[in-house]
């Protein structure tokens, strides 16, 4: 038993010894990266730590724009609650019962097809396609209609991602057929 003993104390004082090792250390002074510029002077900046590169840069925050429909803001929180983390290929199914459940649209919308969203939206139920290409831009609660060979991809602007079936940080990598709102 004795021998037992000897080896948890020191295997415990080892472990003890390591994780104070592995703790981050909190000095003034920060890695710096030196390199020299196209003028040939000598630049340092601070690296970026991993916590850092997890920050969302504010850039990248959706804007809730007063022009558009409230219900479709909540139409993405509704989204947002709902979605998986991963994809079960239904988008638009998702993003239908989101926005009836929200009220932004009377009834269930009926194309099969996400890429077909769009030209839905704006017959029926009002909405209007923004000038707008770029994903990021698009105001909180917008939907963003993509194509495919298959049946397409549609998402719902969050105020730091997008969602339908599933949440994700940054926009489908289809091609944007149109983002859609309706005032």
């Amino acid at each position: 038993m004795p021998k037992l003993t000897l080896l948890i104390l020191v295997c415990g004082s080892l472990f003890a010894a390591s994780a104070t090792a592995a703790l981050p250390q909190t000095s003034a002074a920060k890695k710096q990266f030196a390199c020299k510029d196209g003028a040939g002077n000598r630049v340092s900046v601070p690296l970026v730590d991993a916590s850092a590169k997890r920050k969302v840069s504010p850039t990248l925050l959706a804007k809730i724009d007063p022009r558009i429909d409230p219900k479709l803001a909540r139409a993405a929180t509704i989204a947002q609650e709902r979605a998986h983390a991963r994809s079960k290929s239904r988008c638009w199914r998702y993003v239908k019962q989101a926005l009836v459940a929200a009220g932004a649209v009377a009834s269930y919308p009926k194309t099969v097809f996400a890429k077909q969203a769009g030209a839905e939206l704006t017959r029926d139920y009002g909405f209007k396609k923004l000038p707008i290409s770029n994903p990021y831009a698009a105001p909180v609660g917008a939907v963003l209609v993509y194509t495919a060979k298959g049946p397409g991809h549609v998402e719902i602007r969050t105020k730091n991602g997008f969602v339908s079936d599933f949440r994700t940080p940054t926009p489908s990598r289809r091609k944007l057929i149109g983002i859609y709102a309706k005032a």
